[in-house]
């Protein structure tokens, strides 16, 4: 009787789980949500065996290739149509001898960085693990050790958020055509446009069109996909995030089924948006992208950066974003209330690019300082005050901001203002007829000279004996005052 109990009670556990909406698990994640939300800043990598190619193909510039693909570096294998079995010769270079995970872990949490995502198969279909569900993978390489475990080790060690990105629709090497005949062929009404093209022509780009492999779609979701999927949230259980990518060609059942692959296993796990038809439990809204309040709608959110203008390893690009304009990226980011990812692209021999490593080392020395105005914030009554017009500065902007540019977060009865830029004095002209208890700055243990006046908050600045760039002052309004913040 008792065993047949217990049957039924775990036929009804399983059914209840299959029988969950989208919206049901979406809704039980509110917690991993809101930590997700307090981590603000974390660290992107995207590693392969294109990190080998650093975006050449034989001899030749990936952007003098031409082609409707990409010109970044881990797209060469599409842009330069390199066949499966030539790319797979790679696998025999792949020896990344300098990498260490614990050296990885402390540079991006000595940044100020509470998280990371690695690629664990990018859309090359190479996995970072040793996986039992393909052989193309790192134990076939000469270097066999597997990375992903290790990084997820390390950062289990430094108590930093580990996640894993996997491209799910897209897998040159064995998915096929990724569902591309399918997509372009249906002209019913059931399957609606997949949610990254609605109402745009339907493109093609990210498919192989060029070398296909043997086996079907649907022998690669089932196969391979599924299963590593799986694989991976159950070797590592303390994952944090999957980052799903480029559901261009999927339908709807095939990206709900890849969402509640991972709430079957660990329920806690949040999943982007690119799982596909708004499936996702927080928005991406492009790369190198900074949306408007508007644009998100209330939704948590995250933006993917660079630090050039490839996402991995490319030996000649050495156009940099410079401390000051990542401070700004993460700063404006964070005053609307979304996090910044920011992406590093290691060599094929495991070590990272110099500049990457000079430019953490100097967010790190501005967030040690000011990282209290990011971490745990949200969004206040306005995000920026600026003398002109808020302007938008997209990628490489050269200009410098005014002394009269801020940006604000909130946190309980605190508010804070960030400046780029600094002067003797700051006039906040937002905090006029504000209910102000203190005022702070952030790194300064001395008292603050500052008063209200007709035009706003006027803070008298101490010397800036450090040079660092900019500033962040820390005000604590009345608790009356402040009840609009939370």
């Amino acid at each position: 009787m008792k065993k047949k109990l217990f049957t039924l009670l775990a036929f009804l556990a399983v059914f209840q789980t299959q029988a969950q909406t989208w919206e049901q698990m979406n809704q039980s994640k509110k917690e991993a949500i809101a930590h997700f939300n307090e981590d603000k800043f974390g660290m992107f990598i995207h590693w392969g065996l294109y990190s080998i190619l650093g975006g050449m193909y034989k001899g030749q510039k990936i952007d003098d290739i031409k082609s409707p693909d990409p010109g970044v570096a881990e797209w060469i294998q599409a842009r330069a149509r390199i066949s499966r079995e030539e790319y797979s010769q790679l696998v025999d270079q792949f020896n990344p001898v300098k990498f260490d995970a614990d050296e990885y872990v402390l540079l991006l949490k000595n940044a100020g960085m509470k998280y990371l995502v690695i690629t664990s198969k990018h859309h090359d279909g190479f996995a970072l693990f040793d996986s039992k569900h393909s052989t193309f993978d790192i134990a076939s390489t000469p270097f066999k050790r597997d990375i992903i475990q290790e990084l997820y080790d390390a950062c289990q060690r430094h108590e930093i958020d580990f996640g894993v990105y996997y491209s799910h629709n897209i897998d040159w090497n064995d998915a096929n055509d990724c569902n591309i005949k399918n997509y372009l062929d249906y002209t019913g009404e059931v399957w609606p446009e997949p949610a990254d093209f609605k109402g745009e022509k339907r493109r093609t780009m990210g498919a192989n069109l060029w070398d296909p492999s043997p086996n079907t779609f649907d022998d690669y979701l089932y196969n391979k996909a599924f299963p590593q999927v799986r694989e991976l949230l159950t070797r590592f259980p303390n994952i944090k995030f999957m980052w799903y990518d480029f559901a261009h060609f999927l339908t709807k059942y095939q990206s709900f089924q890849f969402y509640k692959a991972v709430y079957d296993i660990n329920p806690n796990v949040i999943v982007t948006d690119r799982v596909g038809h708004g499936l996702g439990d927080y928005k991406i809204p492009g790369d190198n992208k900074i949306p408007s309040v508007e644009e998100m709608e209330g939704k948590p959110w995250e933006t993917v950066g660079t630090f050039n203008h490839s996402w991995g390893y490319k030996e000649y690009d050495n156009d940099w974003k410079s401390p000051y304009e990542l401070i700004y990226w993460l700063t404006a980011i964070a005053s609307r209330g979304g996090n910044y990812m920011l992406n590093i692209g290691p060599k094929g021999d495991g070590s990272i690019p110099a500049q990457n490593v000079e430019n953490l080392k100097a967010l790190g020395k501005w967030t040690s300082v000011n990282g209290k105005a990011i971490y745990g914030t949200h969004k206040w009554k306005i995000n920026q005050e600026s003398e002109d017009a808020p302007t938008e500065k997209g990628y490489g902007f050269k200009e410098q901001f005014a002394t009269t540019d801020f940006w604000f977060t909130a946190k309980e009865n605190k508010v804070y203002a960030i400046a780029m830029e600094r002067g003797k004095t700051a006039l906040i002209k937002s905090f006029k007829g504000e209910k102000i208890e203190e005022v702070s700055l952030l790194g300064y243990a001395k008292k603050l000279k500052w008063k209200q006046t007709a035009e706003g908050l006027l803070i008298t600045l101490p010397k800036n004996k450090d040079n660092q760039i900019g500033f962040a002052v820390e005000v604590t309004l009345a608790e009356e005052a402040s009840t609009s913040l939370k």
